[in-house]
Order: C-alpha cells, then structure tokens, then sequence
C-alpha cells in the first residue's frame, strides 16, 4: 500500500512542476515597428526620440506601448493600470545608436536594468526621462555627462515618473557612440 501512495506523491510533484514552469515563462520582447502605439498620448511610438518602453500583459493582447521609458515605469505605478504584467521591457540605451533612433530590437528587462533619474536629459513627451541602461558603467557615464543619479527599478520613486513639467528637451550622448 505504501508503494502506490508514494508513486502518487511522486507523479503529483511532477504535474505541478510542470505547471509551475508554464506559468513562469516570460515572453519575449516585441520589436518596435511603425505599427506601435503610445498607451497615453495615442501616438506613434517611433515619432518621439529616447527610450522606450512595452508591457505585456498576462490577459493578452497586443504589448502595451510607450514613447518614454518614464511612461513605462509610471504605468506600473499608477493604481487604474492593470497589474496582470507578463514581462515589462525598456530601451537598452547601452546600446542604441542614439538617442533619436533608440532601436527596435534592443531590449532589457525593465527590473533588471540601471536608470539614471532626474538628469536634464527629457524624452520623446518633453518630461524628465528615466533613462535605462544594462550596463552599470554606461548609466554612470550618461550621469556625469547630464545629471542625475543611478538607480534600479526598485528604487525609482512616484515623484521621479509621476510629476509633470514643461521643460525644453535636452539632446543627450547615449550608448558606445555617444
């Protein structure tokens, strides 16, 4: 009898591994095509330069696009946004060709990357940008070069994607070629 109950316990642990991992799987990134469009404004996502940011959602559906990166991590502070986030992806700036032409295809992990917050740099909407990078030294770079200070996500606060402001657009050096 305690043969056939263990054997249980064992094909029971194998299911719900496997349904453990299905349920981890993070999508991919999406490339950036003309066909993007900003959740907030309702504008093309390429017409506006610096970074920017998609969210796919757990429920589905076509990615949640942004002109900014800052608009990115402000959806997921805003309590009226869904919070059923799949996978959350900004602009890999360590790598674009530059700040106008931020890339389609050159994506990190929004959790994983370094922003610099509060430089004079503003993004595609005309707002402070939070700018993300993959890597440490290229986001200290920018700062010295712009203003601002280095954070990961975790330690970007409302007030540093929720303000608004009105200021001027900065043009910024970003990535090797800047």
């Amino acid at each position: 009898m305690t043969r056939p109950i263990v054997l249980s316990f064992m094909l029971a642990a194998v299911f719900l591994t496997g349904c453990e991992k299905a349920e981890t799987t993070v999508p991919k990134p999406i490339e950036l095509t003309s066909e993007a469009i900003d959740h907030f404004c309702g504008m093309n996502v390429l017409e506006h330069p610096g970074p920017k940011g998609q969210i796919i959602l757990r429920s589905g559906g076509e990615p949640v696009w942004f002109s900014s990166a800052r608009d990115a991590v402000a959806f997921t502070k805003l309590p009226e946004e869904p919070k059923d986030i799949a996978a959350f992806y900004v602009s890999d700036m360590s790598h674009a060709e530059s700040w106008e032409a931020p890339g389609g295809q050159n994506w990190i992990d929004a959790k994983k990357a370094f922003y610099v917050v509060g430089s004079q740099v503003h993004g595609g909407m005309g707002a402070p940008e939070t700018v993300p990078f993959s890597v440490r030294a290229d986001a200290d770079a920018f700062a010295r070069k712009n203003g601002g200070k280095v954070l990961v996500f975790e330690e970007i606060a409302d007030r540093d994607v929720l303000q608004s402001t009105s200021e001027p657009s900065v043009n910024a050096k970003v990535g090797s070629n800047g």
